[in-house]
């Protein structure tokens, strides 16, 4: 099929955007527990909300591709997106921002089934590493940019002279007391937008190779009875609750510990995180093509638990850097994660694929396990749980068994 790169760039729009809404909130949380007067238990379910709805929606919007296509999807996911932030924008409350990051996520992980086999179709099989790893980078690029975003807009909304028409426009528009809340019709405005720019693109018709087709309900209950396949679901579950638990509760941590203001320092190094995750990403690139990935897993879990323990109990500074090397080291695991898990099966990688995606909804347990442990001990016993999370990762470099090895290893045993 002839190349379209006007659709690539639709795509990594897409890979933007999905970034900007998701991880947005951590730095929100500090705000909306001191809006609402919330226990750490109860503004637990915000990302719970959100991330399990990956859990809910990533069979069923392959379903849905199957049966209407692409495009419509898309449309979809960012219609759903679109209600969910105008509903919480207009009637900002707890119960409604619980509502309002199920239906953003709902859209989000319909997105993120569609628009992989999109971008290998648009940009050709022998460019989608290439464009994978661009993908990758607006992703980080945005997960880097909405917290100075919130920065900006909660320090300035409220400026009595000297602000822009968009400011007024937002003050008019958003309670006084919660200027946060002015993120969310930023988000209903993207979503829109993005409804009207998918309307415009011609979609190709995207074939799914061998392994990306999903399978049928017994394809799933066979590969359940595989412990190989249920331990590395574990494994996404882990890495994307890891992820997670301290993304969304490192600014609330560097605010109860040592006083840093969330709505700069913390939403600063909340961006740090994300954008060292990035660098992290291209690292681990390299560092894929010289040595065996199970033998990077273990070195850069073990550096991010190091990590993680020098964020916790080191000083206000150290916790300042520590943070965000947490996600330098973090930014390997998801792939090599992935591929070992599909290197280690013979068949089937399409649903394989699925229920790796669906272990996503990590991302909704391990907040909520912190918060909890956080309201009966403090939020820092709570955070001592991601040494279980982290400490299975780095299980998976030892028991891990592919059938196919990287190219570097089997370099190693040619020679």
């Amino acid at each position: 099929m002839k190349k379209n790169y006007a659709l690539v760039v639709l795509v990594l729009l897409t890979f933007f955007v999905i970034s900007f809404l998701t991880n947005i909130i951590g730095p929100l949380i500090p705000e909306i527990i001191q809006s609402y007067q919330l226990s750490l238990t109860m503004v637990s379910f915000l990302p719970f909300a959100f991330f399990i709805a990956y859990g809910v929606m990533s069979i069923p919007a392959g379903i849905l591709t199957e049966k209407y296509g692409e495009k419509t999807v898309m449309l979809i996911a960012f219609a759903i997106s679109f209600a969910g932030a105008l509903l919480f924008a207009v009637y900002p409350n707890y119960i409604m921002s619980i509502v309002s990051l199920f239906l953003i996520g709902a859209g989000m992980a319909m997105l993120q089934v569609v628009i992989n086999p999109l971008l290998r179709t648009a940009g050709g099989e022998a460019e989608f590493s290439f464009f994978s790893i661009l993908a990758q980078l607006f992703f980080g690029l945005a997960s880097f940019i909405s917290p100075l975003v919130y920065s900006y807009l909660v320090l300035h909304l409220n400026e009595d002279q000297g602000k822009s028409a968009l400011l007024r426009l937002l003050s008019a528009l958003v309670p006084e007391n919660l200027p946060w809340v002015s993120l969310y019709w930023i988000f209903a405005v993207i979503a829109f937008l993005m409804v009207g720019i998918v309307m415009l693109f011609r979609f190709p018709k995207v074939i799914l190779n061998e392994d990306e087709k999903p399978g049928a309900l017994a394809t799933h209950v066979q590969l359940l009875k595989n412990p190989t396949v249920i331990l590395f679901f574990l494994g996404i579950f882990c890495y994307v609750g890891s992820e997670q638990g301290v993304a969304n509760w490192m600014s609330e941590f560097l605010s109860a510990y040592h006083g840093y203001n969330p709505q700069t320092t913390g939403a600063h190094i909340v961006a740090w995180f994300w954008g060292m995750m990035t660098a992290g990403t291209f690292v681990g690139l390299f560092l894929v093509k010289l040595f065996d990935s199970r033998y990077i897993i273990i070195s850069f879990t073990m550096a991010a638990i190091i990590s993680l323990t020098a964020a916790l109990f080191g000083s206000a500074t150290v916790a300042l850097y520590a943070f965000p090397a947490i996600g330098f080291f973090a930014a390997v695991m998801y792939p090599i994660i992935i591929s070992l898990g599909l290197n280690s099966v013979e068949e089937h990688h399409g649903s394989f694929s699925g229920i790796l995606i669906t272990g996503i909804c990590g991302g909704a347990v391990v907040p909520l396990i912190i918060g909890f442990i956080g309201d009966h001990i403090n939020l820092r016993t709570g955070m001592l749980f991601l040494y279980i999370s982290f400490g299975y990762i780095l299980t998976i470099g030892i028991w891990a068994k592919p059938l196919i090895s990287n190219l570097s290893e089997q370099k190693r045993k040619k020679q």
